[in-house]
């Protein structure tokens, strides 16, 4: 394995964390066991398979080489020579509550000096399940990328193999002059792109009204909640009134806002908080290249809409008008803007950018995809898995969502002193479904 340069939003990434607002992606699972030992076990299998798996022993190192303009205050990505699978993978005391440990165990910024992932595996008490908790750094991994690294020290699976596709050579410090050409005329088309998103930008942030629910002071403090919906559910709804899967639960999120707001005394009146929808630019079944390859959509969400149809109705005109626009367009395209930066400029401006989060959005509403094929650990069975996304500085909530198997896992990531009311809003997602499903009956 060799060395290479942090992609731009990579680099963002890195250099936006602190203490209180680590940058790392979450996935708790939960596994059906079949004794007492299984999270033991469980535990002893992901540490022997870590090593097996090049992208799990890749640490990221601060550069600063003043003869490479290029690599002046980046970071590259390259093998740890002391890689120590047992620095990464912990069993924990048996819990009866996985969610309540995973909010703490997300609270912890991942070790800088090491290749920045974790694996918590949490024994429960009952003895019939345990659950591992999976921390990827944002900057290591996006949502599929971190989805293929967890899946590769999980039980073997019969899937298709990827097509077959050429070696990137590691990022050089220096462009080829053979396409300079080429690059030249990229980088006009790239400066245009990135003046109608800084312009778009300049909009969105005009004329919002949100909730104080939803921002807060940094505190540090993590919790986390978890739901499982049915699909059909949400099937029957996307049949009845057109749009897309994700359509309807983005509308379930907006719904479950209002009556959160409403239930504790915010009020959701006026309210049309923008929530970033992060769209992959990676293409399926594709782990390589690493790092993010990542844009968005941005839209308000209809929280003042007493209707649910009518809220699923402007859900769906906001992401219909996204995708005529395109991912390369737009508010939502901000992280794209990565690519204009100098590497230096991200680790100077890299806590500026992270305060100006609030500023773009109010909440992050994102869809992690899971293979159809069933995931076992250890022979036990993957029964549930709840992704988490990171929190912005000054933001309260985050809202991350998978399909499994049948049912929809939205996964809660909240500051636990600003929402110490998460559960409220976890049962609020599973009522709004409800409310959807009446509503399209009558």
């Amino acid at each position: 394995m060799t060395s290479d340069l942090l992609a731009p939003l990579d680099l963002a990434f890195w250099n936006i964390e602190s203490a209180q607002h680590p940058m790392h992606l979450g996935a708790l699972g939960v596994f059906a066991a079949h004794s007492p030992t299984a999270g033991a076990h469980a535990a002893d299998l992901l540490a022997a398979r870590a090593v097996a798996v090049p992208g799990l022993r890749m640490r990221i190192r601060d550069m600063w080489q003043p003869l490479a303009p290029l690599a002046f205050g980046s970071a590259a990505r390259e093998p740890a020579p002391d890689f120590e699978p047992l620095d990464h993978v912990r069993l924990h005391a048996p819990t009866a509550d996985f969610q309540a440990v995973a909010g703490r165990l997300m609270e912890r910024p991942l070790q800088r000096g090491r290749p920045p992932w974790e694996a918590h595996v949490l024994p429960g008490e009952d003895g019939v399940s345990f659950a591992v908790l999976f921390k990827f750094h944002h900057a290591l991994a996006d949502g599929l990328r971190a989805l293929m690294l967890a899946a590769a020290i999980m039980d073997p699976m019969d899937m298709p193999e990827p097509r077959p596709r050429p070696a990137e050579p590691p990022r050089g410090l220096f462009p080829d002059v053979r396409r300079l050409p080429g690059l030249v005329r990229g980088t006009l088309s790239d400066v245009g792109r990135a003046l109608d998103i800084g312009t778009s930008v300049a909009r969105a942030t005009l004329g919002v009204r949100s909730s104080p629910a939803l921002t807060s002071e940094p505190t540090g403090t993590r919790r986390t909640a978890g739901v499982v919906l049915d699909l059909d559910d949400v099937h029957r709804v996307r049949k009845s009134v057109g749009g897309t899967v994700n359509d309807v639960l983005i509308a379930v999120v907006a719904g479950a806002l209002r009556n959160w707001l409403d239930e504790r005394g915010d009020g959701s009146e006026g309210v049309a908080p923008r929530a970033l929808i992060p769209v992959s630019k990676r293409r399926p079944r594709t782990a390589h290249p690493q790092g993010n390859r990542l844009s968005g959509y941005l839209i308000r969400l209809p929280v003042d809409d007493p209707d649910p149809l009518g809220r699923l109705r402007a859900v769906r005109t906001a992401m219909d008008r996204n995708k005529d626009a395109g991912p390369n367009r737009g508010a939502g395209a901000v992280a794209l803007l990565a690519d204009h930066v100098p590497p230096l400029g991200h680790r100077l401006g890299g806590p500026v950018v992270g305060q100006a989060a609030r500023l773009l959005f109010d909440i992050l509403v994102t869809s992690v995809p899971l293979p159809s094929l069933g995931l076992k650990l250890g022979g036990c069975p993957l029964a549930e898995v709840y992704p988490f996304a990171p929190l912005a500085r000054g933001q309260a909530l985050a809202v991350a969502v998978s399909t499994y198997r049948g049912r929809v896992h939205y996964g809660l990531v909240a500051d636990a002193k600003a929402v110490p009311d998460l559960d409220l809003l976890a049962r609020a997602l599973s009522e709004e479904v409800e409310t959807l499903n009446a509503a399209c009956r009558s």
